[in-house]
């Protein structure tokens, strides 16, 4: 398998699938513990029991005992105790309208006072670790400040939802829609991954807390990423991605490391506004994240950089075209190198790929 493949293959996290500072609250609430904190569920909104007898989720639990060892009892009474949640179900759907993609809209929610403010205060407060982590992964410090605060304000949002509930909703009840049958099947290994780590560090599988997708903690890992690539970054020998933001700092730069960052490459660069070069953005703007063009056949096709670049000594460095489009208002373009290929593997989106950079970028900026 190449490294193409094989990064391609793996889950995506992040925005994509977190939900920011979205709970389950509200009047006649049937309280679910969660570790030390308690999560409220509208009665309404969830069914307890339901995967008890649930046909698929039987299955799933003869798989987890066939091929991890699980013992049968304790799966049956964690799923008796796990609920659907109607809620979860709702907001995974995409929306009824949906609207036109808008990179300056999508910018303009980030890249903003408070959140630029908060990344200030985090960075300096966790200075010597990210220090430390740009020093071992090769991720400057200012990609990992940007990662963390577009994913939860610096862990201000990180959704409380029971992740074991989330997960079982979307394994066995994903909504219908036409892409359901990839999404259970990405959910199931989600939960399949929840389990096997909760049973391998101790963890109740009822205490950790996230997203209505299942993402987890400061960095919003999947819990498949949790396995891979999370670290005990603060020493302690347990490795809490909602408590420590330390783990949180290491978890995610040893993420893009593992990816494939280059230490000490840009992330993208600028583009000229004249004519030919936007028409030669414009053709070769196919969407595909993996860099698979080189700088010289852009450049020899008319195409120019705003910013000082030995074009002839990167001409076979491997790019892409990245199109932002806004509506009513001409597309942007940037171009793309390897390090924003690895950022798309936190994020599938350009929008958020560049977001992540220019959000560090803005914090670092404050900084002075």
């Amino acid at each position: 398998m190449t490294e193409k493949q094989r990064t391609l293959r793996r889950p995506l996290l992040g925005a994509a699938l977190s939900a920011a500072a979205l709970s389950l609250c509200g009047v006649s609430p049937n309280v679910l513990a969660a570790g030390k904190r308690r999560v409220s569920y509208r009665e309404e909104e969830i069914e307890p029991g339901r995967y008890a007898s649930n046909g698929q989720a039987q299955a799933f639990i003869e798989q987890m005992v066939g091929k991890h060892g699980f013992d049968r009892a304790t799966l049956n009474d964690w799923f008796g105790q796990a609920v659907y949640s109607a809620t979860v179900a709702r907001l995974i759907m995409p929306p009824t309208t949906p609207g036109r993609k808008s990179w300056r809209a999508y910018r303009s929610r980030f890249i903003e006072p408070i959140r630029i403010r908060a990344g200030v205060r985090f960075w300096e407060e966790h200075r010597d670790t990210l220090r430390r982590a740009e020093a071992e992964f090769g991720v400057p410090a200012s990609v990992i400040v940007g990662i963390i605060g577009v994913e939860t304000i610096y862990g201000r949002n990180m959704g409380d939802f029971r992740v074991i509930d989330s997960l079982s909703t979307l394994a066995f009840d994903y909504p219908d829609t036409p892409n359901r049958a990839a999404r259970t099947t990405l959910f199931r290994n989600q939960l399949e991954d929840y389990l096997v780590w909760c049973r391998d560090t101790g963890t109740d599988v009822f205490s950790v807390l996230g997203s209505y997708a299942g993402a987890i903690g400061i960095p919003q890992f999947m819990p498949t990423s949790l396995r891979e690539y999370a670290t005990d970054y603060d020493g302690d020998r347990h490795i809490d991605l909602r408590n420590s933001a330390v783990d949180a700092i290491g978890s995610v730069g040893r993420f893009l490391q593992l990816h494939g960052w280059e230490a000490g490459r840009p992330i993208a660069w600028t583009l000229s506004r004249d004519a030919g070069t936007l028409a030669v953005a414009a053709a070769n703007a196919d969407g595909e994240p993996w860099p698979t063009r080189s700088l010289g056949q852009l450049t020899g096709a008319g195409l120019r950089l705003d910013e000082p670049v030995d074009v002839a000594s990167e001409a076979e460095t491997g790019v892409l075209v990245v199109d932002l489009p806004t509506p009513d208002a001409p597309t942007e373009y940037v171009i793309g190198l390897r390090n924003f290929y690895v950022l798309t593997r936190y994020n599938r989106s350009f929008f958020y790929a560049l977001t992540v950079h220019q959000l560090g970028e803005a914090v670092k900026a404050a900084m002075l």
